[in-house]
């Protein structure tokens, strides 16, 4: 396995994942615009394929996790993990003083690996995320990157 930033090439893979990965997937747009961006995306490759990414900014020593998602039929061998503790990685190397996100509150899963990761909720955006019965909660998440 290994992590790199992502390149023009990966958006079909990522693309693919987005979509399977999400009920609301991020419009092609949103996610060309930071494929562009040098550092804001980044891939999970194994053995040569893509199976996970991750878009990130890092501004004034703040970090937020704006997407990760792993392919659905890979999910829970570890994907996710690996490539937040890269990101984390990366970020310190980069000066971050703190990371965020925020994430469905159904998504126990993810909640679970952000948790163990060291990730406090920190407030909650109300009826943030579109679902089939309307909306739900965004539970927003920091991670002290300076201690």
């Amino acid at each position: 396995m290994s992590v790199r930033p992502a390149v023009g090439g990966d958006f079909d893979a990522i693309w693919a994942i987005e979509c399977a990965a999400h009920f609301h997937p991020w419009p092609e747009s949103v996610l060309r615009r930071y494929l562009s961006k040098p550092g804001s995306t980044w891939v999970l490759e194994d053995q040569g394929a893509v199976v996970a990414y991750a878009v990130i900014t890092l501004i004034a020593g703040e970090a937020e996790l704006l997407m990760i998602a792993v392919n659905p039929r890979l999910q829970g061998k570890g994907y996710g993990r690996t490539l937040m503790d890269f990101l984390q990685q990366h970020l310190l190397d980069n000066h971050a003083t703190q990371w965020f996100l925020d994430v469905r509150e159904s998504n126990h899963k993810a909640i679970a690996l952000y948790e163990s990761l060291g990730f406090c909720q920190a407030g909650c955006r109300p009826n943030y995320y579109p679902t089939e019965q309307g909306s739900e909660d965004a539970l927003l998440y920091c991670l002290d990157l300076s201690e």
